[in-house]
């Protein structure tokens, strides 16, 4: 199996700033696509942000300019930088990861258990 374990959410002030981590550890050959996923109460999930291995990423329109998503290949990790966070960005905030399992050699899509991003009034 894969494991996705995610680091870095807890309560921030409205403009401040919180740096989320994922670390996909395992049967991992290689990772594809990395992103991140939120849901806000009563919401569906959605896409926040992706990047893929070469580099390239992708932002949900609303994020743009204050979120930065990199990933550090050597260690399977992929960050999520939230900057000028506001109220609506509370969220349960959920790395995803495209991998390829060392074992079958099968691209297996993981999800992380979450972790919470409250940002008060």
């Amino acid at each position: 199996q894969v494991q996705l374990g995610e680091s870095g959410g807890g309560l921030v002030q409205a403009g401040g700033s919180l740096k989320l981590s994922c670390t996909a550890s395992g049967k991992v050959a290689s990772v594809n696509k990395m992103g991140w996923y939120r849901q806000a109460p009563g919401k569906q999930r959605e896409l926040v942000a992706t990047i893929t291995g070469g580099g390239t990423t992708t932002y949900q329109e609303v994020v743009k300019g204050r979120f930065t998503i990199s990933r550090d290949n050597a260690n399977n990790t992929v960050h999520l930088q939230l900057n000028s966070l506001k109220p609506e960005n509370t969220a349960v905030y959920y790395c995803n990861t495209v991998v390829r399992n060392y074992l079958t050699l099968v691209l297996e899509e993981n999800w992380g258990q979450g972790t919470q991003v409250p940002v008060p009034q």
